[in-house]
């Protein structure tokens, strides 16, 4: 676990601050008064039962869901400005006969011109700089139906840091990811965050990763009911609730 640059007293100056989020659709209350604070740098985890409303809360930050309450976010040089979020969504499906390449993929994510004509000298060029923020390089020409689930999330998170965002979302990073994947993905992410000084926020059903790598956990059950150090929220008794035979399931 690293500590935040910006140490846990950042202020307004430099993070994002989450106060009294409430979602519900129709008569079904999704989160209710859910609050947290991601100091800039900081990696949090978010975790819970399925349906507990983990997706949900990052689409409110994302501004792809209706909500209550306050989500601002503020960085240095930032005043009045939108943030620069980048996203990785869940486990995205592609066709392993389908022939787009990597870079046809790059293409049709940052730039006007037809992926069919394939990517310019300088776009090849921006394509392998942003590869290789992921030390993927290597991945340029492999079909993306082809890739495996490690490979597939490198190319996703080298697309999420064009341009360089002040704070990155993902949604199941580790899903699809060997266990030997995972770790190499969670040192990734790590040296990102060292690199950029960004702050993460993840959603995750894999607890093994929570004491090395996060910052802060935030469970998740219709709110957030433990807030705190990996150790004190895998301790805790809304843990135990939360993930008993009764109160929920990875």
């Amino acid at each position: 676990m690293r500590t935040s640059l910006h140490g846990s007293n950042c202020g307004d100056s430099c993070c994002l601050r989450v106060e009294n989020l409430s979602v519900q659709i129709g008569n079904d209350v999704i989160l209710k008064d859910a609050s947290l604070h991601v100091h800039c740098g900081e990696m949090v985890a978010l975790i819970g039962p399925n349906g507990a409303g983990k997706s949900t809360f990052l689409k409110a930050v994302l501004g792809q869901q209706e909500h209550g309450g306050i989500i601002v976010f503020s960085a240095p040089g930032q005043r009045g400005k939108k943030p620069k979020i980048g996203y990785v969504p869940q486990s995205p499906q592609f066709d392993p006969g389908d022939p787009v390449t990597v870079a046809d993929l790059f293409v049709c994510c940052m730039s006007k011109r037809p992926a069919f004509l394939g990517a310019s000298k300088a776009m090849k060029q921006k394509i392998l700089e942003c590869l290789d923020r992921v030390h993927g390089v290597d991945l340029i020409d492999k079909r993306v139906g082809a890739l495996s689930g490690g490979e597939l999330q490198r190319v996703l998170l080298a697309l999420a840091l064009e341009p360089i965002p002040n704070i990155l979302i993902l949604d199941e990073p580790l899903s699809g990811v060997d266990v030997e994947g995972m770790s190499t993905l969670m040192d990734m992410l790590d040296e990102i965050r060292n690199t950029y000084d960004l702050s993460i926020l993840m959603t995750t059903h894999d607890f093994s990763m929570l004491e090395k790598y996060a910052d802060q956990v935030a469970l998740i059950n219709r709110g957030i009911t433990a807030l705190g150090t990996p150790e004190q929220v895998l301790s805790s008794p809304a843990f135990e609730q939360a993930f008993s035979r009764k109160g929920g399931a990875l």
